[in-house]
């Protein structure tokens, strides 16, 4: 299962899943919705980079808390607030590499690792660890860092 608010992303999606043909269904949803509906069904639940574009990100958290099992695994990534953070992920990004629309972030909406780590607690959750993502322009690829956290991160938490 997939969902996303816009309707121009699961038409993306839709096209991969084409190509792939893996079965997937899409939903155009909230994440909050969609766990009215669907509560207690996955025992994967991912959230990525889409945390900085909501009003309540806290709430999203909450919602993908109550999609997973117990025992089940939470993923969860976005960008930090940091100066280092707006350098790279919108001035760099959006303005001088051209990677993003402009504007696609906005810096008070970049979340610190202190609050995503709060909110995922709040949502009954355990953090069982956190990875940094960093990307290098040149050869265009992602690699995952344990001990750089100030752009990129990403989050596993477990339902208990």
């Amino acid at each position: 299962n997939g969902i996303d608010m816009g309707e121009a992303p699961l038409s993306v999606a839709r096209l991969h899943q084409l190509e792939s043909g893996i079965d997937v269904n899409y939903e155009r949803s909230t994440a909050e919705s969609f766990a009215e509906k669907r509560a207690g069904e996955f025992d994967v639940v991912t959230c990525l980079e889409m945390l900085e574009h909501v009003p309540d990100p806290s709430t999203v958290v909450s919602a993908c808390a109550d999609l997973c099992r117990p025992g089940g695994d939470l993923f969860f990534s976005t960008i930090n607030r940091n100066p280092k953070a707006f350098l790279f992920a919108i001035v760099g990004a959006e303005y001088v590499l051209n990677l993003l629309p402009r504007g696609t972030h906005e810096y008070a909406k970049l979340i610190k690792p202190s609050e995503l780590a709060k909110w995922i607690r709040d949502a009954g959750l355990e953090m069982l660890e956190m990875t940094g993502m960093t990307y290098n322009p040149i050869s265009k690829q992602y690699r995952l860092t344990k001990d750089d956290v100030s752009v990129n991160y990403l989050i596993r938490a477990r339902k208990p």
